[in-house]
């Protein structure tokens, strides 16, 4: 800021030097009485020294009538010459007073039109950490969205890049644009084929931008998957879903069974599992159909059962101060996501839940990120961040509720954020 100020000060000082020389540059003024009084006084001496000569027959009338005329004529003269010295002296006022008015109006002037059109505030310390990384809520997140529109006008030239529609559904995913996220994947599930992970996600986006209902290409789509790979986990979660929705109930148990041998007995996971298939085979017994909301926890747990190796993830839990629980909608949306500590601040790994899960275990891996080359296994350091959206927009909003932990390195786990900040 100091390096700016001082060339505005330089520019300021340059332009005032070109305004004012013209103004300040010396005149020469030719001599003269001091004023018209003199000049007359003098004449009136010598016309009465003529006058007398005359009288005492020194010289003729005519002789002194010419010498008369002479000197009116000389007379005449001399006063022009104090008027017009007395017009540059005034018009050099005059010039005095016009610099002293430019050196004042300019500068202020400047200092008026920055503060009105400038941006003042880019020199500020505030200002320049969130352009270095180090505020959590500016800038960035329109960058992302611009790049993920990048992405996708580059990939209407380049329509049989099969990584790059994989990485915009991903990325259309994560900002919550279900449609275009669909029509992502299409392109993918065409150009990449039997893949059992993109179908999975496939059909948890179409699930999405159909109402939240797996009925259906959803469903036919984690059939899919299953056929390729019949242990995916987010394959069996789905599946199970969609049995829940269209009342199968044994149907449902089968696929919550296979899910449930996929994860060691003690886990977290394992747990979520049993607890659904218990609340399942209590419906069961009683002849009730279980309730399958549109964001149910089958297809909420489905979003999150495909875990990488563990070096390439970031574990923990976040959670909502108590001050600010009560100010949160279930209906709320919640953005976790990892930013590298140092370099760029695209997100190296985005997770998208509801507001009701809270508080939520994580977990982040390399196939939750929205840029070619921006891995979560790759970074040195990571700040993982939670952010409350009212509106459910992927930007940041005056009044979204946010958190975020302390630097963590790839792998760690136990990491904790706990939301309690209000975006200004």
């Amino acid at each position: 800021m100091l390096v700016f100020w001082s060339l505005a000060a330089l520019l300021l000082a340059v332009t005032l030097a070109l305004l004012l020389r013209p103004l300040l540059r010396a005149r020469e003024v030719a001599a003269g009485p001091d004023s018209d009084a003199a000049a007359i006084s003098v004449y009136r001496d010598q016309k009465l020294a003529l006058d007398a000569e005359c009288a005492d027959g020194v010289i003729t009338a005519a002789e002194r009538d010419a010498a008369v005329t002479e000197l009116a004529r000389r007379l005449s003269d001399e006063v022009a010459t104090v008027r017009s010295a007395q017009t540059d002296q005034r018009g050099q006022r005059r010039a005095w007073f016009a610099a002293a008015a430019l050196l004042l109006l300019i500068p202020s002037a400047a200092v008026v039109l920055y503060m009105r059109l400038g941006n003042p505030a880019a020199g500020e310390p505030a200002h320049a950490a969130a352009i270095d990384g180090r505020n959590p809520h500016e800038i960035a997140d329109t960058q992302i969205v611009a790049m993920v529109d990048s992405l996708a006008q580059r990939l209407k030239a380049r329509p049989d890049d099969a990584d790059g529609w994989a990485l915009l559904a991903r990325s259309y995913q994560a900002l919550g644009r279900f449609p275009e996220a669909a029509d992502a994947y299409a392109h993918a599930d065409a150009l990449i084929p039997d893949n059992a992970a993109l179908l999975a996600d496939y059909a948890d986006v179409l699930a999405m931008a159909q109402g939240r209902k797996l009925a259906g290409k959803p469903a036919a789509l984690a059939q899919r998957a299953l056929a390729i790979d019949p242990n995916h986990r987010k394959a069996l979660a789905l599946a199970a879903t969609a049995a829940l929705e269209a009342r199968d109930l044994d149907g449902a148990l089968a696929y919550w069974r296979r899910l449930l041998a996929q994860f060691p007995q003690a886990s977290d996971d394992a747990k979520q599992v049993t607890a659904i298939i218990a609340e399942i085979e209590s419906a069961q017994r009683e002849g009730k159909g279980v309730p399958v909301a549109g964001d149910s926890a089958p297809r909420r747990e489905a979003r999150a059962l495909v875990t990488p190796p563990a070096a390439a993830t970031i574990a923990g839990r976040v959670d909502i101060s108590p001050a600010l629980a009560t100010k949160v909608a279930l209906t709320d949306t919640v953005f976790i996501f990892a930013r590298a500590v140092d370099g760029p601040r695209v997100p190296l790994a985005v997770l998208r839940i509801a507001a009701k899960d809270l508080p939520k275990e994580f977990t982040l891996d390399d196939s939750m990120g929205m840029a070619p080359g921006a891995k979560l296994s790759g970074a040195a350091a990571v700040i993982v961040e939670a952010r409350i959206s009212r509106s459910g927009n992927a930007l940041p909003q005056s009044g979204d509720f946010s958190g975020r932990s302390a630097p963590v390195k790839p792998g760690a786990a136990g990491v904790k954020v706990v939301i309690d900040q209000v975006v200004p």
